[in-house]
């Protein structure tokens, strides 16, 4: 679980992403990535000054009421405040935005990928740094950023094809 939670374990995922926009897409998938580096800073920025910071939740490992429950892997336990999880927000809306994107071009992308969110966000439970409504929250939030991001991405690169016929 803890690498699950590692954002370097999954830089060969992340190339993969890029190669399959750029087969999709041509010139067009640098657009793409400007997009979806959009969307990690709104869904992480979002998370944290809209909820983290506003709700001020614990996290369980820091919760003096709990904390002697939880099983800390590595010791690690991060930031003071869990509502809602930035894990969660960034990877759903990265994966909600990238099943609109290539969804249609490969069969299974979209429940992989869904599938790849849901294994990071639990391991953020697992792991005692978050409560499962924390993960739910974020998985929420990022999907419906995710949504609306894509939405606007899709509809300026096929306003960009229209414009090339």
């Amino acid at each position: 679980m803890w690498w699950l939670s590692d954002k370097l374990i999954w830089i060969p995922l992340y190339v993969l992403f890029v190669f399959m926009l750029f087969r999709k897409y041509g010139k067009r998938a640098f657009i793409i990535l400007l997009f979806a580096a959009l969307l990690v800073l709104i869904t992480d920025q979002v998370s944290v000054h809209l909820f983290k910071e506003v709700f001020q939740r614990l996290r369980p490992c820091h919760d003096p009421s709990i904390s002697n429950l939880v099983h800390l892997v590595r010791d690690k336990c991060g930031g003071h405040y869990s509502f809602v999880s930035s894990h969660a927000a960034n990877h759903f809306g990265m994966a909600v935005f990238l099943s609109m994107i290539l969804g249609s071009k490969y069969k299974y992308f979209t429940i992989l990928i869904l599938f790849w969110a849901a294994i990071i966000a639990y391991s953020r439970i697992y792991l005692g740094v978050h409560y499962p409504t924390d993960v739910i929250a974020g998985a929420f939030i990022g999907a419906f950023l995710g949504f609306s991001v894509g939405r606007f991405c899709k509809a300026l690169v096929n306003f960009l094809i229209a414009q090339r016929s």
